[in-house]
């Protein structure tokens, strides 16, 4: 193969080149979704009610709207232009309502608590597509257009419009901090002023295909599109670091650079392997995930770790063959010192290395299962509070006391006295400001015949009649959680069939989902691993040690976030073990794998462990600074929290795994070396004569 791809170099850059087109026309082809709630499994009650709610009533995102300052006149004529906003379905309003010839005098006091607060009046729209609908985020930009500085606009979808905009603000900034950080880092620990440059280029092909490749899944999340180049970036680049190391050493030997280039290639294919098979395997084991975004990220990270090898043993020889002659003229002596010193003082020192290992790993396990368990899942915590969306809500619950609204679907046979007993008790439920639906709004001076045409069709359809409950407590509280119990227990009382819905229902759901999905994940991610390592490693031994420091960093990864004070997104945990445990293990098989090769060759123990760690940590710090440079600008740049959280774990996480894989995984390999030997295949032959000190 190294023969074939320096043969052909040439011909590997041209069709390089002419496939980044198409990868580009599909990157602009591939939706990007805002929406955490569609990742819910699609037979779940929630989910059922949100498709009952857009076939039957024509409604999929619903909205709030505080007016200011209006009188019943404007208030109408306002509503009613809201109403001409296309993909507006309908609108309910204390204006509407009383230009369509409902008395005010008439109205019941609930009606008046609900809708108007001194000068302040609330409008309730419904939209005829869902909450993330290009359609619908259009008719919210357009809406908010129409009342600007008359009206707030509240909700899920202007949530999602806010994040929309946010994120296409953001995200090229993500990859250009990334790029800029990562290439500052290779300048100064590589050997070459010129080479990050090429490295950049032969990985941004790879990147670009496989954000063009995304087209084929349909769509993508926004968390999936701004973090799968970085971490693209970030986990690929250690193979063009192996490859440039492997090619310089052979350039020693080899006179011809083609030659030399052939078995650098080859050198590359075997050895990252392993490395790559680990880091692909954490990112599938996302994807299985009831919680589909997994499925998301997992498959493109997957995807984009396949790419990276292809291209660093295709793409990236061809390039530096191409710039060989330039590239000479811009060496230079690596910054890292010699790691001999610390080598043997880690090994010298390793019983006091082996009693720090064992200390850190009850606070750090108990801030780590502390950090799991107070996670945020209310997405709108998400994003700053300054923006439009924050500020509406925040209004609505000051002002209104209203923090959720709850839509619930019922038999629309349900007899009228068993809707006005059920509507009584959700009103008793503690928290609950008010009910409302086709009775309750007519009250009892007004014939349900007179109820006019469009409040009858927003609230009832062939199958299902609408009631709205509106909430106090804030989604994903305690409060919320107890609410929600009690209303379906109501409702299902008087139709075994009712629906809850609405965003609070929603995200319950998604706790349900997300909390056992933490366990699936993490499960799968270690199984899988611990296989791959126990076949590039022939041991069944190694597997557990390896594991064992890249979980013992993990855990002082997510402590730390308890003992700081930081309140993490419910998604961050999830793929924060995966990630860093699929990225950083590398380091461990390079250094255990180095270490098994120097007692095979007859060194003891103790001189085994100090030439692998002063040989591996350069590669250790080289790739662990790649990967924290090409995190944490981003991480400090981000506005969403959801982002900015995951890469500052990242960053954090690759700092932890550059200190823990050397000063414990020598110490581990020192102790259990008898195991080792007994447990690895080809190294039984060191139980005899062989140096154990």
């Amino acid at each position: 193969m190294g023969k074939i791809i320096v043969k052909y170099r040439k011909l590997i850059l041209l069709l390089a080149g002419l496939l980044i087109l198409p990868a580009i026309l599909g990157y602009f082809n591939t939706r990007v979704n805002y929406d955490m709630l569609n990742y819910l499994p699609s037979d779940m009650d929630t989910v059922v009610g949100q498709q009952a709610m857009l076939d039957e009533f024509g409604k999929g995102a619903f909205s709030m709207i505080i007016t200011e300052g209006l009188d019943a006149e404007s208030e109408a004529k306002l509503e009613e232009t809201i109403r001409g906003v296309e993909h507006v379905d309908s609108v309910i309003g204390f204006g509407s309502l009383t230009e369509a010839g409902l008395p005010a005098e008439l109205l019941p006091e609930q009606v008046y608590q609900t809708f108007q607060h001194g000068d302040e009046m609330l409008v309730a729209v419904f939209f005829d597509s869902t909450t993330s609908a290009d359609e619908t985020i259009s008719a919210i930009e357009e809406i908010r257009s129409i009342v600007e500085g008359k009206a707030y606009v509240s909700g899920m979808s202007a949530f999602i419009a806010d994040l929309r905009n946010l994120s296409s603000n953001e995200e090229l900034m993500y990859i250009a901090i990334a790029v800029v950080l990562a290439i500052v880092v290779m300048l100064f620990l590589l050997d070459n002023w010129l080479i990050p440059f090429i490295f950049m280029a032969s990985i941004g092909v790879m990147i670009v295909y496989n954000l063009g490749t995304n087209v084929l899944l349909g769509e993508i999340s926004y968390i999936t599109k701004a973090l799968s180049a970085i971490l693209q970036l970030a986990v690929t680049m250690d193979y063009s670091i192996f490859l440039w190391h492997s090619y310089r050493e052979h350039l020693d030997t080899e006179r011809h650079p083609g030659a030399a280039m052939e078995l650098a290639i080859k050198d590359t294919l075997g050895s990252v392997f392993g490395s790559s098979a680990t880091t692909v395997a954490g990112f599938i084991a996302l994807c299985f995930m009831s919680f589909t975004l997994g499925v998301d990220l997992g498959i493109v990270m997957a995807k984009g770790v396949v790419l990276g090898v292809i291209g660093s043993v295709t793409v990236l020889p061809a390039m530096i063959l191409t710039c060989d002659r330039t590239l000479h003229k811009f060496n230079h002596k690596p910054l890292l010192p010699n790691f001999e010193k610390l080598s043997r003082g880690i090994v010298k020192y390793y019983p006091v290395c082996l009693i720090g290992f064992v200390a850190i790993i009850p606070p750090f396990l108990y801030g780590y299962q502390q950090t799991n368990n107070n996670v945020y899942y209310t997405l709108s915590d998400s994003l700053p509070q300054d923006m439009d969306f924050a500020v509406a809500g925040q209004k609505l619950d000051e002002d209104f006391g209203l923090s959720n609204v709850h839509m619930i679907l019922s038999s629309a046979e349900l007899e009228q006295s068993d809707v006005v007993e059920m509507s009584n008790e959700i009103r008793n439920v503690p928290g609950i400001k008010s009910v409302l639906n086709l009775e309750s709004v007519l009250g009892d001076q007004i014939p349900a015949e007179a109820a006019p045409s469009e409040l009858e069709a927003a609230l009832k359809s062939d199958q299902h009649e609408m009631t709205l409950a509106v909430s106090e407590y804030r989604t994903a509280s305690d409060e919320m959680t107890a609410q929600i119990d009690q209303i379906n227990q109501i409702i299902k009382k008087y139709d075994a069939e009712a629906l809850l819905v609405g965003e609070s229902s929603l995200t319950e759901d998604m706790i349900k989902v997300t909390s056992t999905d933490f366990q699936t994940v993490n499960t799968i991610s270690i199984v899988a691993i611990f296989v791959i390592i126990m076949i590039v490693t022939k041991s069944i031994s190694l597997p557990v040690i390896l594991i064992a420091v890249i979980e013992s960093a993990i855990f002082v990864n997510l402590g730390l976030s308890y003992y700081l004070g930081e309140r993490l997104s419910f998604i961050a945990p999830i793929c924060i073990s995966t990630i860093q445990l699929g990225a950083t293990v590398d380091y461990a098989i390079l250094m255990t794998t180095r270490y098994n090769r120097e007692r095979l060759e007859g060194h003891g123990k103790k001189e085994a462990a100090i030439i692998a760690l002063k040989t591996s940590i350069p590669s250790i710090i080289v790739s662990g600074a790649v990967l924290f440079a090409a995190t944490i600008g981003v991480a400090v740049y981000s506005r969403a929290d959801m982002i900015s959280s995951l890469t500052m774990l990242m960053a954090r996480g690759a700092v932890i795994s550059i200190f823990a894989v050397p000063v414990f995984l020598p110490p581990l390999l020192i102790l259990a070396d008898p195991l080792i030997i007994r447990t690895t295949l080809g190294m039984k032959q060191l139980t005899k004569g062989s140096k154990n000190e």
